[in-house]
Formats: C-alpha cells, structure tokens, sequence
C-alpha cells in the first residue's frame, strides 16, 4: 500500500526499503512545485524503520527535468510563475527556492542510504535530483545533462556540491557550462554512477545493491556515513578524533555498555 500517492509522486514501505518512484511518464517525468512538494512529503513520511531509499522513474526517462510550463505567463495552476517569482521581492524569491529545495536535501541524511536507479533521460532538475542520492546506478541508455545556463539560469536544486564533490570543479564547471550529455561510460569513469547495467538489469542491480546495503548492523552503517560526509570538511586529525569517538560507541554498544 502507498503512504504517498499525488502529483507525480508515489511512495511505498516494504519495512527497512522505502521507493520513491516518480509516475508521469507521459511527459517524461517532468517537474514542477507540486512534485517538488510531494517529493518533500515523502522524506517526512517515511518510518523509522527505513535504512534504503530506492528513487526510481516511471517509464523511458528519470526525469527530463523542469516541466517547461513554468516559464509560460501562467506557469502551473494555482501557483505563481517563475515571472511573478521574478519580479517580487528578494526575500520571497529566496524563501520560495528554499522551499523547492526541500526536495533534494533530505536523501542524504544519515539514517538511510539513498540509491538512484536512472535510466533514459536525467536533464537539469532530473540530474540534481539523481544527484542527490547517496549512490547512483544507471542503465546504459542514461544520458545527465545540466541545461539550466542554457537557459540563462543556474542549477539551483541542491546539485552544485554533489556533482562538484564527484567529479571535480574543472569537469563539474564545463559539464554546466557546456550542458552537453554524459553518458554511460563516461558518467562511471569519472564516479557519477556507482554501476552501468543494461536497462533491462536496473530493477534487478538495485535489488541486489540494496541487499548489500542492508546486510551490515544498521548503527555501523550510520556511524560510517556521518563520518565519510564529514569527511570532505574536517582536518585529517580532526577525522582521525571522528573515527576514534564512533568506534568508542560502537564498541561500548557492542560490549552493552552503551547509555
């Protein structure tokens, strides 16, 4: 049964794996506010006894990206236009992108390892939101591109740092700058997926990585992940402090001395 089931977004619990699948293939899984909101919906809504995140896209395509109604006069129904956001004030602008990017901030909290299973298309908004997961596994038809300075725009939806943190500032500027396609073998090599599978393998990859990823003690698994996101940020003695505190309360959890 799903807990979620509205604008494009639907989401089931099957106890430790949650999947988050985006059902508007018709148009290529395009996005709009009202997805963004459901998506967001969806992050609170999960139980506690969740450790995996599948996200997965109906049909050919991930997500082909913005739906291009937004920069239409009207926009989408009973919201305001990307051109009335435009010619408000600045902190409404700034409250509104904040709220949109709700839906790409909360794959990587520590409690759940997100994974991506990306076939087709992954265009701008698609790309951010496969960026957002924690790992990415991708059909060999996939194609990511950041089309946003295409269009006079920058990626704003969380996906700056990721891709950044993947690949590096030089390929990460000329990928957004460019907005050309990555493809397969391109986006394995240089660490965007995790693993390139044929499209008809990606439900059966993601199961198998998803059984792994349940397979360790679920606190080890937490630990691990707050320590490598802290990575990036911390001194290589102030990791080495990290590493020795988590080990200290694993060991007095596993010894039953833990609080």
């Amino acid at each position: 049964m799903a807990l979620l089931d509205k604008d494009g977004v639907r989401l089931i619990v099957d106890d430790t794996v949650a999947t988050v699948t985006l059902t508007n293939p018709a148009k290529r899984n395009a996005q709009s506010p009202a997805l963004w909101r459901a998506l967001a919906e969806a992050g609170r809504s999960l139980p506690g006894t969740v450790r995996v995140v599948v996200l997965r896209g109906e049909g050919k395509s991930f997500s082909a990206g913005l739906d291009r109604q937004a920069f239409t006069p009207e926009g989408f129904e009973g919201e305001p236009s990307f051109l009335d956001l435009a010619r408000g004030s600045d902190d409404r602008l700034d409250a509104t992108i904040s709220e949109y990017q709700e839906a790409f901030t909360w794959w990587r909290r520590n409690d759940i390892i997100s994974v991506a299973a990306v076939q087709g298309h992954a265009i701008g908004a698609g790309f951010q939101l496969a960026l957002a997961c924690d790992l990415r596994v991708v059909a060999d038809d996939v194609q990511f591109a950041m089309r946003e300075t295409s269009l006079g725009l920058v990626p704003d939806l969380a996906g700056t740092q990721p891709l950044a943190s993947l690949v590096g500032y030089a390929r990460a500027l000329e990928i957004c700058a460019t907005g050309r396609f990555v493809h397969a073998e391109e986006a394995e090599r240089v660490g965007l997926a995790n693993l390139v599978v044929p499209a008809d393998e990606l439900d059966a990859a993601v199961q198998d990585l998803t059984t792994a990823l349940l397979a360790p003690p679920r606190d080890a698994v937490i630990e691990t992940k707050t320590l490598l996101r802290a990575a990036q940020t911390r001194t290589y003695d102030d990791q080495r402090a990290a590493e020795r505190a988590a080990q200290a309360r694993r060991l007095r959890d596993l010894a039953g001395l833990s609080d």
